[in-house]
């Protein structure tokens, strides 16, 4: 039996009691809460590859103890042949989502603990991976508590924050990032009303983002992405937030489609335009966002996924894109877990990791 700490059953990936792996399956809410149980590489990659576990922590959290459940079914293998297989699996799932590079930190982050020491028996480097997919798990929700402590004092009671997809607990481990500040700003009695954008073609927005909030007693608004602009020009607006996927070396960052939209619109307006997300998003081998691979979906999700009959001619050209890139120059700042960076991004985001 896997010993789990209780602080760690948090969140939408967790393991049980008996070292399987467990998420919430995000493609089922908000109308089913259903669990799934991953017990093979190709349950994992699926659930990755479909978003029913998204979020670039969650999936790094993901990755962090797939690499363990996924070594325990190789216990009897030799050192030489168990670091080999470990690679194999590790190549496979990092297949699934190339644009967020949580999922290859966790999984180079797991590597490098076989690695460390090659000549160790398969059992000793199963027990191994478990305490660093704990210490995955730990680091974020640590993680995740102090961006939201940061982004909290970006904004003041009462104010309107626009937010874009879903970083929250659910595609994290506790707060999220883009709603953190707002959700720990709740727990401390500071009320924010918060414009949920839909957020096309996957509406993690409607799904998921107004779930928690409602769920969490946030004042929240649906809307659709389209009516971003009305809400702005209202003066509703002071701030916004969104999470990241990916972020480059001199502040360019991919989020869900939609987000270069909202910066420049915020741009326009004049309200300011956070990033927030941990350390591990930032990816200081990624030059610009010129450099971040962006991954193209199945043209259905905007054709047909979400309607009782399609709502375009059987056959029409489909463009799919799931991450956009913001330019650093629309950013008004980037939190995160170590502090709120500021331009120029390029010197302020390597002193992070001087």
């Amino acid at each position: 039996m896997a010993i789990v700490p209780e602080d760690l059953k948090t969140g939408s990936v967790f393991l049980n009691d008996d070292g399987e792996l467990v998420i919430i399956d995000q493609t089922q809410l908000p109308n089913r809460e259903e669990y799934l149980v991953l017990r093979t590489k190709e349950e994992i990659y699926d659930a990755i590859k479909r978003l029913a576990v998204r979020g670039a922590p969650a999936i790094g959290i993901c990755a962090g103890y797939a690499m363990y459940v996924l070594a325990r079914e190789k216990a009897s293998l030799s050192p030489e042949q168990f670091m080999k297989e470990m690679r194999e699996v590790g190549e496979y799932l990092n297949s699934s989502r190339p644009t967020a590079v949580n999922l290859s930190w966790a999984i180079k982050r797991q590597l490098g603990v076989i690695g460390a020491d090659p000549s160790r028996c398969a059992e000793e480097q199963i027990d191994l991976l478990r305490g660093e997919a704990f210490a995955i798990h730990k680091e974020d929700i640590e993680m995740c508590t102090r961006i939201s402590e940061y982004g909290l004092t970006l904004v003041k009671p009462g104010d309107g924050i626009l937010t874009h997809c879903n970083a929250g607990p659910l595609a994290t481990s506790r707060y999220g990032t883009s709603i953190g500040p707002v959700l720990l700003g709740k727990e401390r009695g500071i009320d924010f009303k918060v414009f949920a954008d839909e957020t096309r073609p996957l509406l993690q927005g409607a799904r998921l983002t107004s779930f928690e909030l409602f769920r969490a007693g946030v004042d929240v608004t649906l809307i659709c992405d389209n009516m971003a602009s009305m809400v702005m020009k209202n003066g509703w607006v002071q701030a916004c937030f969104v999470g990241c996927d990916r972020i480059a070396a001199n502040g360019d960052f991919a989020n869900k489609i939609g987000t270069s939209g909202v910066a420049i619109l915020a741009r326009h307006y004049g309200i300011p335009f956070y990033t927030l997300g941990p350390t591990s998003t930032i990816d200081m081998n990624c030059p610009t966002g010129n450099d971040i691979r962006i991954e193209l979906r199945d043209p259905d999700e905007v054709r047909s996924m979400w309607y009782k009959e399609p709502m375009a001619p059987e056959g029409v050209k489909c463009y799919n894109p799931s991450f956009d890139v913001t330019d650093h120059e629309l950013v008004t700042a980037i939190v995160t877990d170590r502090g709120i960076v500021y331009p120029p991004f390029d010197v302020n985001l390597a002193k992070l990791f001087a």
